[in-house]
């Protein structure tokens, strides 16, 4: 073995806790299609948002894709995230990357679902995630300390289907 290998021995604690929390988002898993709409300045931007999403690594990681179209069937906006846990600091990272963008973000299990929050200088844009009835609902908001939230992104997801994607297909010996 080469020393890298050598030294990144599996600890199955660890392994065991990553499946663990990882499993937090288990209800994620498959395909996902439904309607989502972007409110600026300029107005509203409705569009039909898929996503995709499986595990890899033995189930210690969560893999997504945003993917969503334009009524011309182009694609308006995509994205790839990784939901991990780090046993040793209890704590979940969501790797994001979009719009030109890859950011690291604090990600909480919830119940029924997740609040995930990026960072915006005086202001924090705060993804809050619910389940129910088979519905992924989730909401975008700008907040600023001392003023309401603002309400500037809505989608709404059914699942339509299981995926094998990111594992299946995988290259074989």
């Amino acid at each position: 073995m080469t020393a890298p290998a050598i030294a990144q021995q599996a600890d199955p604690a660890v392994i065991a806790a990553q499946k663990d929390a990882a499993g937090k988002f288990a209800w994620m898993d498959g395909t996902w299609r439904g309607a989502a709409t972007t409110r600026g300045p300029s107005g509203e931007h409705k569009v039909t948002h898929t996503e995709r999403i499986g595990t890899m690594l033995g189930g210690t990681l969560r893999v997504i894709e945003g993917r969503s179209f334009n009524a011309d069937g182009s694609i308006g906006f995509n994205a790839f995230a990784v939901i991990s846990y780090d046993p040793a600091k209890k704590a979940y990272n969501f790797r994001s990357y979009a719009l030109g963008h890859g950011g690291d973000f604090v990600i909480t299990p919830a119940v029924d679902g997740y609040v995930w929050e990026v960072p915006a200088g005086p202001a924090t844009i705060r993804y809050t995630a619910t389940l129910k009835d088979k519905v992924w609902t989730e909401i975008g908001e700008r907040v600023v300390a001392g003023q309401p939230p603002t309400r500037f992104f809505e989608m709404h997801l059914t699942r339509v289907g299981d995926t094998t994607w990111p594992d299946g297909g995988a290259m074989t010996p």
